[in-house]
């Protein structure tokens, strides 16, 4: 039985923006290696097929006559929140978390990894902003399934607020005390556009890394798209994309991909001119004219601090005359101790400029000037 309670989580959008994203795949007739492929991709399209969901394999295969293809799919090993979420907060148990295992579980308001195949009760969020607690036995795929056909998805925890509001509300509901599944994984493929994706469309036993060199993915059955994993240097066929969301006004270009600062720099000087510089009013009112276009909260600017004499600075080597701060953001010393801070404006509101750790992930702009 599932009970709900209203809880002030900040979701996303009623269909998830890895539903929303639109793509162009472009079958390539060319036998190359896993790279080789990647590298064709980047340099005439947007990126190796990233693919988010049965829709977007449904429009890849439409592309594709016959046989094996490459998609931007290689093995990592990185933990994924199953909404998508950025990881930026972690609370594990001690000796947490283990190498074998790739599911989570909360326990006492800590987190422990446990295989994927163990059974719980489970928690998912709604877009009402509520949680429900699901009181049924399920391993993890099973109910990360049962969250996304029933509310939205296994629930995600972004912060120490969020976790003691989800501890509180585990214990007002679990009477047996258990360990319940929660939405981080550990997922060991990677999209090569970054993609926070977790939709994967295996053949039945793969991916089993034969060998232990089957770091990259193909399409290994026409035409019902299933996948297996395979060496990266075999020469195959393979599938770009080309996000119909890169969205161009006055050569100012949103990406809709989520990097870290210094990964959106380089994706714009390989791919454009820079990240954008805000140095006027004019300059500013382009910016929020495309900025509303972001999927993320807020965006990447080409603005950097200098810890050591505590100075924001544009990317193009220009001080920051023009301003456009939120209160309590840009004005005093920033805390580098952790982390480097740089400069991203929000995509709503007033669409003013904040501090980040540069390893937030976000959307950014880049500029053809």
């Amino acid at each position: 039985m599932a009970q709900t309670l209203y809880f002030p989580l900040l979701l996303i959008a009623l269909c998830s923006i890895s539903e929303c994203v639109q793509r162009q795949y472009h079958f390539i007739n060319e036998g190359k290696n896993w790279t080789e492929a990647q590298r064709y991709c980047r340099e005439n399209y947007t990126d190796l097929a990233t693919v988010d969901n049965m829709n977007d394999l449904i429009q890849l295969m439409k592309s594709v006559n016959d046989g094996r293809v490459w998609i931007g799919l290689q093995r990592m090993s990185n933990w994924h929140w199953s909404s998508g979420d950025p990881v930026l907060f972690l609370n594990w148990a001690s000796g947490q978390p283990a190498s074998i295992s790739d599911c989570t579980v909360m326990y006492n308001g800590q987190w422990i990894n446990e295989a994927c195949s163990n059974t719980h009760f489970f928690i998912c969020f709604q877009m009402s902003g509520g949680l429900v607690f699901v009181n049924q036995l399920m391993n993890w795929r099973a109910a990360q399934s049962y969250c996304r056909q029933n509310h939205i998805d296994l629930v995600s925890v972004r912060n120490q607020n969020e976790n003691q509001q989800l501890e509180k509300f585990i214990n007002d509901r679990n009477s047996s005390g258990s360990a319940v599944w929660i939405g981080l994984f550990r997922d060991t493929w990677q999209w090569s556009d970054q993609s926070n994706s977790s939709f994967r469309y295996w053949s039945t036993g793969e991916p089993n890394n034969v060998g232990g060199n089957e770091d990259c993915a193909m399409i290994s059955q026409y035409p019902q798209g299933l996948w297996n994993d395979i060496p990266c240097h075999f020469q195959f066929p393979f599938v770009c994309h080309q996000d119909f969301f890169v969205l161009h006004k006055d050569k100012l270009i949103v990406i809709q991909q989520n990097l870290s600062w210094s990964e959106a720099l380089r994706y714009c000087r390989q791919n454009h001119v820079d990240l954008v510089s805000v140095q006027s009013v004019e300059m500013q009112r382009r910016v929020m004219n495309v900025v509303k276009l972001a999927s993320t909260e807020a965006v990447w600017l080409g603005l950097h601090n200098f810890c050591s004499i505590n100075t924001w600075l544009w990317v193009n080597g220009d001080m920051v005359c023009y301003q456009n701060w939120a209160p309590g953001n840009g004005s005093t010393p920033e805390n580098c101790k952790l982390e480097n801070r740089k400069g991203a404006v929000q995509s709503g509101g007033d669409q003013t400029w904040i501090s980040l750790p540069e390893s937030h992930r976000l959307n950014f702009i880049c500029t053809n000037y």
